[in-house]
């Protein structure tokens, strides 16, 4: 049956094309999609030829099947036909031919049925794996962070190449490479002939890893944790995409993944871990403005200029970094936005970028165009903030000093010198709950009516009301609840002189709070409208 399959799919290929095989040899991708491809992806696991097998059983079976079942329908209307004499036959049940037309489709059924059973079975047979790689979806690029086996420890972002980026923008591509959109600056590295388990989830959206010439497609779902597998049995590089619509940038979300033998496999953790452990950095280190900026820039082109664009302008609902309020007010504004991510994930969250990058992008973006702030974060500020302790109000860091020490945790409100700082730099204000309630606390109400006063002696614009709530538990109620909060800090506002008109209540936006301290995801920020 293989043997067969084998030669049909070869000659429904040739048949199929009526291009030259030159122009086959110069557009088609080793490993990848080819000109008018009729079959499915060259197999090169087990899985994958089995599928192939599976494929072709079933479509010669359903094919003979309709062959047969056609031919005898054609066959009776033609030979017994009225205009030749036919008279229909007078005729009622027969237990025989009704026990036949039972009996065969289900053997034929079964028939089918073993062989996708045993495979399906083996697909999900991720045990005693040689290598377990965890695979994470982000809007829009992949994660990858290797779990156990050889290069256990090793953790790395895979991006689309940039260059084919922006050829993709300017709407040339007369001068496409074969791997058009499916380049990537950092593929998945495996050995051949080990059995590798990829483990799928995701961070924001459903996502889906796909390698066709593997025979592998695995949903990647926040919050949930899916795996799969395969073993290649050829050295070489072999793409994919994500196969679940994920949002605008869907078709910029590639998978390439490099086969490499053992000894070179080998030779390239050995040179990855010496790499990862070089680029490693202190977070307690304290940087100059200067070398922070320009890291910045490095972290800036490789995760942000595909979306902000080069010159910061942004494009269509991509909002604009130059000039910006968010990047021009307090420090802790855009922290918690890279950290968080807003517009429940247009703007996506960066937590797996490290905390000197994370540093260093902010500090880009505040001290780059026309954005001259000389405002600069450290990377220890960025390790307070993953536990919920953000700068107080907002403002710079010392350009040659340590990071402050962060703000206590367990305040319920921001202190007097927060207030102060956050009104001179007007907002954000920040009104904290207790957890489960949506009426404000006394020291709540105290840091309502202080925002109160300060939008009301400056009527030069709308307030934003923007709520938080914790992304675990009942969805429904959590936003429900946060919607409360809001609106019980509007009513604080306008009853103290605040016009309603003024006062703008947006969606609220999940995060999952830090560990031990969930007062981030129970806030109120009270900022000036963008």
């Amino acid at each position: 049956m293989k043997s067969i399959s084998k030669k049909l799919a070869s000659m429904l290929l040739v048949t199929g094309t009526w291009i030259g095989t030159a122009a086959h040899a110069v557009q088609d991708l080793p490993g990848g999609p080819a000109v008018k491809q009729l079959n499915l992806a060259p197999p090169v696991t087990r899985i994958a030829e089995e599928q192939h097998y599976l494929h072709w059983m079933m479509l010669i079976i359903c094919t003979v099947i309709f062959i047969g079942v056609f031919a005898v329908m054609f066959y009776s209307i033609w030979k017994h036909r009225k205009s030749r004499g036919a008279k229909a036959a007078n005729f009622h049940e027969s237990v025989t031919v009704e026990v036949i037309w039972t009996v065969i489709p289900f053997i034929i059924v079964i028939l089918m049925a073993l062989p996708a059973t045993k495979v399906l079975v083996a697909q999900k047979d991720t045990t005693n794996a040689d290598l377990t790689v965890k695979a994470t979806g982000y809007q829009w690029k992949w994660g990858y962070d290797y779990l156990s086996g050889e290069g256990e420890g090793l953790s790395y972002i895979s991006t689309l190449d940039m260059a084919q980026r922006q050829m993709s923008n300017s709407g040339d591509v007369s001068n496409a490479p074969n791997d058009y959109l499916l380049k990537v600056d950092n593929p998945l590295v495996v050995p051949v002939n080990k059995k590798v388990r990829v483990i799928t989830t995701a961070q924001d959206v459903i996502h889906s890893f796909m390698v066709p010439a593997f025979g592998i497609k695995q949903d990647a779902i926040p919050g949930f944790v899916r795996d799969t597998w395969f073993r290649a049995e050829k050295v070489g590089d072999f793409y994919g995409q994500c196969a679940e619509l994920c949002g605008k940038e869907h078709a910029y979300m590639p998978i390439h993944v490099k086969v490499l033998s053992a000894e070179d496999y080998s030779k390239w953790v050995e040179g990855e871990k010496k790499k990862q452990a070089a680029a490693k950095d202190d977070p307690n280190k304290v940087w100059e403005l200067a070398a922070l900026v320009t890291r910045g820039e490095k972290v800036y082109a490789a995760n942000c200029a595909a979306c902000h664009q080069a010159n910061g302008k942004g494009a269509g609902a991509i909002k604009a970094l130059d000039g910006s309020p968010v990047v021009l007010g307090p420090t802790a504004d855009m922290m918690h936005t890279v950290l968080e991510g807003r517009a429940n994930g247009a703007m996506p969250a960066w937590k797996q970028l490290s905390d000197t990058d994370l540093a260093a992008v902010v500090t880009y973006t505040k001290n780059h165009w026309s954005n001259k702030t000389g405002q600069l974060v450290q990377p220890a500020q960025f390790v307070a903030a993953r536990t919920g302790k953000f700068p107080e109000g907002g403002g710079a860091a010392p350009a040659a000093a340590p990071a402050p020490a962060a703000a206590p945790a367990a305040a319920p409100a921001a202190s007097a010198e927060t207030t102060a700082a956050a009104a001179q730099a007007g907002g954000p204000f920040q009104i904290f709950f207790e957890t489960g309630k949506s009426e404000l606390g006394p020291e709540a109400q105290a840091e309502a009516k202080r925002a109160a006063d300060y939008w009301a002696a400056h009527k030069d614009g709308k307030v934003v009301l923007s709520g938080f709530v914790d992304s675990t538990g009942s969805a429904d109620q959590n936003a429900e609840l946060a919607k409360h909060r809001a609106q019980a800090v509007a009513k604080v506002l306008t009853d103290n002189g605040v016009a309603a008109d003024r006062i703008e209540l947006r969606k609220p936006e999940a995060i999952t709070a830090g560990a031990g301290d969930d007062r981030q995801a129970r806030r109120v920020d009270i900022i000036a409208a963008q």
